[in-house]
């Protein structure tokens, strides 16, 4: 949300502090700027220029030169490509040696041949606006060479507020103004309009139908519409607005079009409240009704698109045919145009998920839908249809006749009790419903301190404001979350258990943490590559479908480190995976880990340089990882290593990428990546135990075995230990030797086995006995003999 530092002064008039003062204020209110701008910082060399003389530029069709009158004592020529220059306009222009937003000097240049000594400037030139197709024409009494930013009140700034969906009142000045005025409401007041006429107009009240002057307007259906109000207003003069009201628009970076136009886009922005002004000589048969749209109807909106109606939209129709989209965008036949001198002004309180539904199905986001979708203050349209009467008369002139207003669902503020006991709990301190009552009344809440508890009324425009807690919230916001003090009270730990999958990500975050990788978050979004549960309505083309493994997206991160120059990159992510259901009913979920990394294993030391990742890294890795699935084991497959359950089942691999699967430079290190499943609970805390030191002499015993290179060395390891019995307490392999003297398919591994007995000395026919079960079930298991 735009909000217009000097609009915001001119409605709070109490109203102290810099822009970036007041910024601070919103943030702690709960309302962050995102960013302040000063429209006049670098429009100061910037004077306004009357041109004298256009004509045909001899070498260029699209080229005009134009004798402008800028304040000096000579005329200036300059070159100008702009379609609407016309003789006798006024227009900002920038002199030789002026510096515009973004860096821009203006220099002395030859355009075609013919010399221009400075340029005619855009709205989007000077950063007032997007309009870039013509020069911002200047309506008024201004005189050549007056300094631009001081003519038109540009001295102002700009702030860009953060407004969460929950908050649609701050999407106006008077509700940023409300937040920071002083005395809250009551230091807020409208403005005056110069030329206000003061007048207002009579409104006829009725329920679902009512009769304003020359048409009859009415709402059909039980919802889509809670309030309609209509006004006719007739003998305006449709025109360019005065400057003052241009300006007001443009600091909040809109477009001035013309004064009707204008003055409903400076209420909204003002109230917050959408408002639509309709050619009343458009309007067939004398009738406007809010209804829902028929089959195969269609409606040419503002922008020119043609768009096909559905029976679930809302619409504003009059005698024949739809002529605006509820809450959205009007239509083009019945648009307010040059020739306008009746108009017929609209007021609405329109269903914010009938206005979204259409909107997000049409692809439109307009200023009146976006705070549609959010809520609209249901009480108040009468002062928002007064205030855009008022401003209509003031600048386009005519006479406003009367006005309908109808209510077929009438509002009634929510009731909410509020326990001082309670907010002393949760806040921590204690306050008098006196003081209760002054932080939640100048926001607009009704407060009744004599019951018990104390009862509260909630505004219209805080449908937010739903409960006990959300006032306790309100009470601490108004408060200042920096006046409670600085101590840990009392409290009780929740009963509620934590979820097992919670303990399982913790675990997983601390075991890649631990290994010096950063945590990564992608989007669930996948080509089809990688993706098998197609989206229905896809940010991109290229990322149609859920994703149905980490790995890619992770892969792509490290190609983007890659590409920036960053050779050692640790990565890992807990993430969400996707697969069909078979029934064709909603995706099945799957809850992962995935790692992946590249580069060197170590940070750089003096000592030397860090050795990159190999295999033996991925391996140790993927083993700590399968302790946290009881019972697996980690074996080597075809290039992976594979954790697998007691059962058998693949729970999760680690291997190098494959040559051609990463996107990598020829400096890079060879590329890994993890994913597992994630356990259903965790392995919890391994428990550690203290044994003393041994007082009796181990025995060791080394046997060269003629290994199959088919068996692995965790094979003959596990055969080993369940052989030994339990005088074994360590078995390793130490050597490894393949050549000559080794049969053909075979290998030569050394283990070295280590027997020891608690209390006593182990005698060597122990020892050989034990030795002697372990090669006999090695042979018969795995036809491995002692070389």
């Amino acid at each position: 949300m735009n909000i217009s530092y000097r609009w915001l002064q001119s409605m709070a008039p109490g109203l102290e502090g810099t822009p970036h003062e007041l910024a601070e204020r919103l943030a702690m209110l709960g309302a962050p700027v995102d960013e302040v701008v000063d429209l006049g910082a670098d429009i100061g060399d910037v004077v306004i220029a009357r041109v004298d003389e256009v004509r045909q530029h001899p070498n260029a069709d699209r080229l005009r030169i134009c004798t402008v009158d800028a304040g000096g004592p000579d005329r200036l020529q300059v070159v100008c490509g702009a379609p609407n220059v016309q003789a006798g306009g006024l227009y900002p222009f920038a002199p030789i040696g002026a510096t515009l937003p973004g860096g821009v000097e203006i220099k002395r240049a030859k355009l075609r041949g013919e010399e221009s000594q400075g340029m005619l400037c855009s709205a989007r030139e000077l950063g007032l606006g997007r309009d870039h197709g013509g020069l911002m024409t200047l309506n008024g009494e201004f005189a050549p060479g007056a300094n631009f930013r001081q003519a038109l009140g540009l001295d102002d700034w700009r702030l860009v507020v953060d407004v969460t969906p929950n908050r649609g009142e701050l999407l106006s000045h008077l509700g940023v103004a409300r937040e920071l005025a002083p005395r809250g409401e009551d230091g807020v007041e409208l403005p005056a309009f110069p030329s206000d006429r003061g007048h207002g107009c009579p409104v006829k009240p009725g329920r679902r139908e009512a009769e304003a002057p020359g048409i009859e307007v009415a709402i059909e259906g039980e919802d889509g519409c809670a309030r309609y109000m209509g006004a006719v207003v007739r003998g305006v003069t449709v025109c360019p607005s005065p400057e003052w009201l241009a300006t007001r628009l443009r600091a909040i970076g809109l477009r001035p079009i013309n004064n009707v136009v204008d003055a409903t886009n400076y209420v909204l922005h003002e109230l917050g409240q959408p408002i639509h002004a309709f050619d009343l000589a458009l309007l067939r048969g004398g009738r406007v009704v809010v209804r829902r749209a028929t089959a195969g109807e269609t409606l040419t909106t503002l922008d020119g698109v043609e768009r096909a109606l559905l029976e679930s939209d809302v619409v504003i129709a009059d005698g024949e045919r739809a002529v605006a989209l509820a809450g959205v965008m009007g239509g083009q036949n019945s648009e307010v145009s040059d020739s306008t001198t009746d108009l017929f002004i609209e007021v609405a309180l329109f269903d914010a998920r009938a206005v979204r539904k259409s909107a997000r199905r049409l692809g439109l986001n307009t200023d009146a839908s976006h705070r549609f979708e959010r809520g609209v203050d249901p009480e108040g349209q009468p002062a928002a249809l007064q205030r855009v009467i008022q401003l209509i008369l003031a600048v386009a002139g005519g006479q406003a006749e009367g006005a309908v207003d109808l209510v077929p669902h009438p509002f009634e503020r929510r009731a909410i009790g509020l326990r001082e006991e309670r907010a002393e709990k949760v806040l921590g301190i204690a306050l008098t419903p006196a003081e209760i009552r002054d932080l939640l009344e100048p926001i607009g809440f009704e407060v009744n301190i004599k019951p018990t508890p104390i009862r509260v009324l909630v505004p219209g425009f805080r449908p937010d404001v739903t409960g006990e807690i959300d006032l306790v919230e309100e009470i601490a916001r108004r408060r200042g979350y920096g006046s409670f003090p600085e101590q840990l009270l009392p409290f009780r730990p929740t009963a509620v258990p934590e979820h097992p999958v919670i303990a399982v990500e913790r675990r997983m975050r601390d075991l890649f943490v631990r290994w010096g990788f950063l945590e990564s978050v992608t989007a669930a979004f996948a080509p089809e590559s990688a993706g098998s549960v197609p989206l229905l309505n896809p940010l991109s083309a290229e990322e149609g479908f859920l994703r149905g493994t980490l790995a890619p997206g992770l892969l792509r991160r490290v190609e983007h480190n890659l590409a920036r120059g960053v050779r050692d990159v640790r990565l890992f992510e807990l993430g969400t995976v996707f697969f069909p259901a078979p029934d064709g009913g909603l995706p099945r979920e799957e809850q992962r880990v995935a790692a992946a990394f590249t580069g060197a294993s170590r940070p750089p030391h003096w000592s030397g340089p860090a050795p990159d990742f190999d295999a033996w890294d991925l391996k140790g890795l993927v083993e700590e990882l399968a302790m946290e699935f009881p019972g697996s084991r980690v074996e080597a497959s075809e290039g992976r290593f594979v954790i697998r359950s007691a059962e058998g089942n693949e729970k999760g691999n680690g291997r190098m990428t494959a040559e051609g699967e990463v996107d990598a430079p020829a400096w890079a290190g060879p590329v890994f990546v993890i994913e597992a499943t994630l356990p259903a609970r965790s392995a919890g805390r391994r428990e550690v135990l203290y044994q003393p030191i041994p007082v009796h002499p181990g025995s060791e015993r080394d046997l060269a075995l003629l290994v199959p290179v088919t068996t692995s060395a965790a094979e003959v390891d596990g055969t080993i230990r369940e052989a030994a019995g339990a005088l074994l307490k360590d078995v390793f392999p130490f050597d490894l030797y393949e050549g000559k003297g080794v049969p053909e398919g075979t290998r030569s591994v050394a283990f070295r086995l280590r027997f020891r007995a608690p209390e006593r000395t182990l005698t060597d026919a122990e020892v050989d006995g034990a030795v002697s079960g372990v090669l006999r079930a090695l042979e018969e298991r795995h036809g491995i003999r002692r070389r």
